[in-house]
């Protein structure tokens, strides 16, 4: 039988708000990994909306104005604060969706929380006590990502952390462990560990098939094995799931390697929203 978890609502009184967890169906946040164009994250969000509105399946749309951890300094990092959430801030006016993107410093948090329903923290950030706190205070539920180096029941104190300081509503997401050099294993036992905490847990299928550092200046990944773990991790009875996706990963600037083929997008969601609903019944 699945934990209770508190159910967690995301998206402002100007978009269709998305329920997370309290016995919710499987809710997805997906986007590209990091803002290329204002066109470019127009066309993933429309493509992939299309086919949540197909499949029955909630979506909120995550894309990062600036990805802060690139391995080598030349790595792509997206169009920076300003001109990241303007593109966010187009999407979710244009399309009606709840939109999420991580935040890197303390300073960030009230600014992002005036444009996107949902705050992410980055999974080496999950111990930065200043960080957790202040995406908390802007009233706004947030997203965390369980650390490569945290056990799943250490999470309880970043949970704490958000929850005593004001968050509306804490997700944790899993993304794979560190195993040895350049790689990562999903463990399932994870989701329901987390889940244990009271809130709800989500898994993140594309990051945990990454192999970090392992491309030569950028990581590597496995994309094959995403839509493996990704229905494991539903089976396993998570409340979201994550995945990034691209219309051309292979010639993505940022984390193509592991991130889903906009093309596999449709089969993949049937199945899992069909394991979800075998789960909850």
């Amino acid at each position: 039988m699945l934990s209770p978890v508190a159910r967690l609502d995301v998206g402002k009184s100007d978009v269709a708000a998305v329920a997370i967890g309290g016995g919710r169906p499987l809710v997805l946040i997906a986007g590209p990994c990091v803002i290329e164009s204002l066109d470019h994250a127009s066309r993933i969000c429309a493509a992939i909306q299309a086919v949540c509105a197909e499949v029955g399946i909630d979506f909120v749309f995550k894309s990062s104005f600036d990805k802060a951890n690139r391995t080598s300094i030349s790595g792509f990092r997206g169009p920076g604060f300003e001109d990241g959430l303007s593109v966010l801030a187009h999407i979710r006016s244009t399309f009606g969706v709840p939109v999420t993107t991580d935040v890197h410093e303390a300073d960030q948090a009230a600014t992002v929380a005036e444009v996107v329903d949902l705050l992410q923290i980055p999974a080496f950030l999950c111990r930065q006590t200043d960080l957790l706190v202040a995406c908390a205070r802007t009233g706004l539920p947030v997203n965390v990502k369980k650390g490569q180096f945290m056990a799943p029941w250490d999470m309880s104190h970043a949970v704490a952390k958000l929850t005593s300081s004001g968050a509306q509503g804490v997700l944790v997401t899993e993304r794979g462990a560190s195993f040895g050099y350049n790689n990562l294993v999903a463990d399932m036992r994870s989701m329901p560990i987390v889940r244990a905490l009271g809130v709800p847990v989500c898994f993140d299928a594309t990051h945990s098939v990454q192999l970090p550092g392992a491309g030569d200046g950028r990581s590597g990944g496995q994309r094959d094995y995403a839509p493996v773990l990704a229905r494991a991790a539903v089976a396993s009875g998570v409340d979201a799931i994550f995945m990034e996706v691209h219309d051309d990963p292979d010639n993505a600037p940022s984390d193509g390697p592991n991130m889903i083929p906009l093309s596999w997008l449709p089969a993949l969601l049937e199945k899992l929203v069909a394991i979800d609903a075998l789960v909850r019944r």
